[in-house]
């Protein structure tokens, strides 16, 4: 499983600080933490988990902070913590950050291309290797409707859209799997039982176990 072997692999280098020193860290590094604002009067949740829960950071400094209490804002692609006076803010550097574990989730923040587009945002991990696989998850805000002809009104609400899919091969930046052509670009270069794998299995883009396959085998070779 991915989250016990990337969590028994990081716990023996990281030094281990606690909730206390991540809040005083965060707030060291920028003034523009800006708390949640409540979003009661919109329909669904623009959250992966509602309620938070503990987990852990690790960041690119090799430190490890336990019991922060965490939930990932899909919608606005932000990882959020409470402090200790029940306060709300989001991770004010998430360059920094290597590695987020709360629940069963394992998270990263990344660099990724979509297209001809280069950007960096929050990844669910999927499988990790030489080649690992995220997720992206996506949630939209559906303004509110007017009442009109035979429609009453209907409130704002917060809609999940299907997850899309990224590989990222060594140090290169997350590149999205939108269609077949982008499987084969991605994995084609190892070698020659990578591109009959593809060809002779019915991988689609959005066959989220079918890629772990891939992925395995990828870094099986």
């Amino acid at each position: 499983m991915v989250e016990a072997r990337a969590q028994a692999t990081m716990e023996s280098v990281y030094e281990i600080r606690h909730a206390f020193d991540f809040y005083r860290h965060n707030q060291s590094q920028t003034e523009m933490m800006n708390p949640f604002h409540s979003v009661a009067e919109i329909n669904g949740s623009p959250y992966l988990n509602d309620e938070f829960i503990n987990g852990k950071v690790y960041t690119t400094s090799k430190t490890q902070f336990v019991d922060i209490p965490l939930r990932l804002n899909i919608y606005n692609d932000q990882v959020e913590f409470r402090n200790a006076e029940g306060k709300v803010y989001a991770i004010a550097t998430p360059e920094i950050i290597e590695l987020i574990e709360f629940g069963e989730y394992l998270i990263e923040y990344l660099p990724f291309q979509r297209g001809n587009k280069s950007s960096t945002g929050y990844f669910l991990v999927l499988e990790k290797g030489e080649a690992s696989l995220y997720s992206k998850l996506k949630i939209t805000l559906e303004q509110p409707k007017r009442a009109g002809g035979y429609q009453e009104a209907q409130p704002a609400r917060f809609i999940e859209r299907p997850a899309t899919y990224f590989v990222k091969i060594g140090t290169e930046p997350a590149k999205e799997i939108a269609k077949k052509k982008d499987i084969e670009e991605v994995f084609g270069a190892k070698n020659e039982k990578i591109i009959e794998y593809i060809n002779s299995g019915k991988i689609k883009p959005n066959d989220e176990d079918a890629l772990k396959e891939l992925v395995k085998y990828y870094n099986s070779l």
